[in-house]
């Protein structure tokens, strides 16, 4: 069934070791719902590798070395997502992946450009996010490279409760979990 289950319904390309999970929420009906009331969606191409998994084994956080994933966002998708922010809008990343290619295909001030090609960034509490506005993605594993994205997000005390909330209250994580929306740190 993982064949079927485990896909995505903006799967395209073959490429990746496993699906970017956060999207597994969505079916054709929300998909159209969220159209219905006017939510925009840019796809983009990241082949989940086989170190998204993997646990830091090192004493230092700063001894990572994350591993590589090849990514891509079209001159299309960047000029979408910049346009929507321009407008007032908020840019969602569906998942930690996308994120990740997201924040690597930003410059400084923001701006989405076309990327094409692989990314390594590692993002850790005191990242300064400049692409994404919201995040959705799954609960994730404590002392992953995940769990240490979101909290670089969201902050480690609101995802320690945001966690603890989900336990106490039988939530579903890894892949075939429940999914959060986060905001970042610094909004009230």
């Amino acid at each position: 069934r993982d064949r079927d289950d485990y896909q995505t319904l903006f799967a395209r390309r073959e490429g990746a070791v496993a699906a970017p999970t956060a999207g597994l929420h969505f079916t054709p009906a929300l998909t159209r719902a969220l159209a219905d009331r006017g939510v925009e969606t840019v796809t983009v191409t990241l082949h989940v590798g086989a170190g998204t998994f993997l646990p830091v084994k090192v004493d230092k956080v700063q001894d990572h070395r994350m591993h590589a994933e090849w990514g891509e966002v079209s001159a299309e998708g960047a000029a979408r997502l910049n346009a929507a922010r321009a407008a007032g809008g908020r840019v969602v990343a569906v998942g930690t992946t996308s994120l990740r290619l997201l924040e690597s295909a930003a410059d400084e001030g923001g701006t989405v450009h076309p990327f094409s090609g692989l990314t390594d960034i590692f993002i850790t509490p005191g990242h300064r996010f400049r692409a994404v506005d919201r995040l959705m993605t799954n609960f994730h594993l404590p002392r992953s490279t995940l769990f240490m994205l979101v909290s670089a997000f969201s902050g480690l005390a609101r995802m320690k409760a945001a966690y603890a909330h989900a336990i106490d209250n039988g939530y579903r994580f890894y892949s075939y979990g429940d999914a959060c929306f986060l905001e970042p740190e610094d909004r009230p």
